[in-house]
């Protein structure tokens, strides 16, 4: 192969994985696990199972929330925060993508609004919420999260906007 300047190029590929292509390949497959585990935590509403997917230097933003989480502490009070508003509270992965140490989720949330949220007391009312989450994940724990949900969706099922 040329380049530009007329020196010879070496092939980018010759079609074998690499042991480094090899683990590349196990590190995205143990963070798509990883990314599917902490789904399942939500499920089961295991709080401590949630907060342990997350590194002592996590960081995370959700939309719904005026300050940045910081720490596995922080998830896990956030989830027992959710779960106490939604006790049914469940999550649908639609589709994810990974790709490194990125992992990109797609989700549905429903559940029952039975406890304050966002200063909002009960309305009693079903609740189905569409977002997506990014996460980075290194050495096997969440290190970023950035939380991007439908919040009018939410308030219009809660009965506090109009439908559109």
């Amino acid at each position: 192969m040329e380049s530009l300047d007329g020196s010879h190029l070496a092939p980018v590929s010759s079609g074998e994985a690499t042991a480094s292509d090899t683990d590349a390949i196990a590190v995205t497959e143990m963070n798509r696990r990883l990314a599917l585990a902490l789904m399942e935590a939500w499920n089961t509403h295991d709080a401590r199972a949630v907060a342990a997917c997350y590194g002592p230097d996590f960081v995370g933003d959700d939309i719904g929330l005026a300050e940045p989480q910081q720490g596995p502490e922080a998830i896990r009070r956030l989830t027992l925060y959710y779960l106490r508003a939604f006790p049914d509270l469940k999550v649908v992965v639609d589709s994810h993508a990974t790709d490194g140490d990125t992992v990109v989720l797609v989700w549905t949330l429903t559940g029952t609004h039975r406890g304050t949220f966002m200063n909002i007391p009960p309305t009693g009312r079903s609740t189905s919420v569409r977002g997506t989450t990014i996460l980075t994940i290194r050495e096997g724990l969440i290190r970023r999260a950035t939380r991007i949900w439908d919040l009018a969706g939410l308030l219009r099922c809660m009965g506090l906007l109009p439908e559109l």
